[in-house]
C-alpha cells in the first residue's frame, strides 16, 4: 500500500510517525510520500519540502505568507496526484491541509482521504465539520468525545487514543541526574517555560512569560528555569533566554527534554498539546496565550467553551488556571504560577485532573499509532 502523508507541525509530526510505524507494523510493504519533519524522517519519509514552512496559526500570521502557502498547495496537490496513494492522509494543519485535499479531489473524485486530529468543533466554527466532510472520508480523532461530532457531519471516524497518555516518561532517577547535570539542588523550584512551537507564538509570548517567570523568581527566588524547545523556533528560545539576569537552561535534545519533565515541579505554557504532556508527566500547570488583534478578535467572538485547555475539557474540571488573550499579562501569570507552586490543595486538583485526563485519553491501552493505523486499514478497505 502507498501513503501520502502531510504534518504542518512539530505535534503533527509526533502523530505521523507514530501512524507510520503502526502502518509498517500491519502493511509492511507500505511506502510513504509527503511532507513531515525528523520524526517522519526517521520512519521513512523524504519530505517534499521543510515542514516548518507550515507551522503558522491565526489570520493575521498566515495573511503575509499566503501567495507562498497557495504555491505550496498547488504543488503538494500535483505531487499527490503524481503518486496516486492508496489514501492521502492529512495530519492537523487544516488550513493547508483540507485546502490541498480539495485540491486532489477536484481532479480525482475517488481519492481517499483522511485525517489525523478532528477539528475542535466543539469549541468554536462548529460548521468546520460540514466544510470537511465535503472533501474528507475519514477522521482519526485523540479527544474521546469527538467522533460524534464528525459522524453527524457525515464522515466515519475512530477514537484512537492520544500517544501522549501511552508514552514513556523518564523517572525519579533521569530527573536526579538532570539536577545534578545542571547543577540545580535537589530542593530547589524547577519551572519550564514552554512558549510554544510555531514562530508566531513565541515571538508573541516570550516577553510576556520572561516577565512572569522573573516576577516569581522575585517571590522564589530558588527556582531554576529551564526552557525545552525545537528545532523550528530554538534560536528564538535562545535569544530569549540571553536577556535573563540569570541565564535558564535551554534544552534541545528529546532524551534531555523527559529529563528536564521529571525533575519539574511547575510550568508556564503555550496552550496546545504540551498540556498533555505535562499532564502525562504529572507537573502542575499555568496556561497563557495569545494571537495578533484581528485573530484574537475573530475566535474570541467564536469561542463556545469558557476553557481551551485540553487537561480542563479532557477532564471536565477547571483545575489548570489559564490566561488567554487581553488576560495574559505577567502579574497575572506569576501569580497563578505561585499558587500552582505553593497551594497544596490547587496542586492536587490539577494531579487528579491530570490522572483522570490520561486515563479516558487511553493509558494502559494499545499504542495509538497502532490504533490509528487499524483505523486506516479498515476506512481505505471497507467498500464506500
Amino acid at each position: 500500500m502507498k501513503f501520502f502523508l502531510i504534518a504542518g507541525e512539530p505535534s503533527g509530526d509526533h502523530l505521523g510517525a507514530a501512524l507510520m510505524a503502526g502502518l509498517k507494523a500491519l502493511v509492511p510493504d507500505a511506502t510513504f510520500h509527503g511532507i513531515g519533519g525528523p520524526r517522519m524522517a526517521a520512519e521513512g519519509l523524504e519530505s517534499l519540502f521543510p515542514m516548518d514552512e507550515l507551522s503558522l496559526m491565526g489570520i493575521w500570521e498566515i495573511l503575509p505568507r499566503y501567495r507562498h502557502l497557495k504555491r505550496r498547495i498547488a504543488e503538494t496537490a500535483e505531487a499527490v496526484i503524481a503518486c496516486d496513494p492508496d489514501a492521502l492522509i492529512t495530519i492537523d494543519s487544516p488550513d493547508f491541509c483540507l485546502r490541498v485535499a480539495a485540491a486532489v479531489r477536484e481532479q480525482r473524485p475517488r481519492q481517499r482521504t483522511i485525517h489525523y486530529v478532528a477539528p475542535s468543533v466543539w469549541a468554536w466554527r462548529a460548521g468546520r465539520a460540514l466544510k470537511m466532510a465535503k472533501v474528507i472520508d475519514h477522521v482519526l480523532a485523540i479527544l474521546p468525545f469527538e467522533p460524534p461530532y464528525m459522524q453527524a457531519a457525515g464522515m466515519s471516524c475512530d477514537f484512537v487514543g492520544h500517544p501522549v497518555a501511552t508514552a514513556t516518561v523518564s523517572g525519579p532517577d533521569d530527573a536526579a541526574l538532570f539536577r545534578a547535570r545542571h547543577g540545580i539542588a535537589p530542593e530547589a523550584p524547577v519551572v519550564l517555560c514552554l512558549p510554544g512551537s510555531r514562530k508566531s507564538e513565541v515571538s508573541r509570548l516570550a516577553a510576556r512569560f520572561d516577565e512572569a517567570l522573573m516576577r516569581l523568581r522575585d517571590r522564589v527566588p530558588e527556582i531554576r528555569v529551564v526552557l525545552p524547545t525545537v528545532p523550528g523556533v530554538a534560536h528564538m528560545v535562545h535569544d530569549m533566554a540571553r536577556r535573563w539576569p540569570t541565564a535558564p537552561i535551554v534544552i534541545e535534545e528529546s532524551e534531555e527534554k523527559m529529563a528536564a519533565f521529571a525533575a519539574a515541579d511547575l510550568a508556564l505554557a503555550a496552550s496546545g498539546t504540551v498540556s498533555l504532556e505535562l499532564a502525562a508527566n504529572r507537573i502542575p500547570m499555568v496556561i497563557g496565550y495569545d494571537m495578533a488583534p484581528l485573530s484574537r478578535l475573530i475566535i474570541g467572538a467564536l469561542l463556545k467553551t469558557d476553557t481551551v485547555t485540553l487537561v480542563n475539557l479532557v477532564s471536565d474540571t477547571r483545575a489548570v488556571p489559564e490566561f488567554l488573550g487581553s488576560a495574559c499579562k505577567p502579574g497575572p501569570l506569576a501569580l497563578a504560577l505561585q499558587g500552582a507552586l505553593e497551594d497544596m490543595p490547587a496542586r492536587k486538583a490539577q494531579l487528579d485532573a491530570m490522572d483522570l485526563t490520561m486515563d479516558r485519553l487511553g493509558k494502559g491501552g494499545e499504542a495509538p499509532g497502532l490504533r490509528a493505523a487499524r483505523s486506516v486499514i479498515r476506512a481505505i478497505t471497507e467498500p464506500r
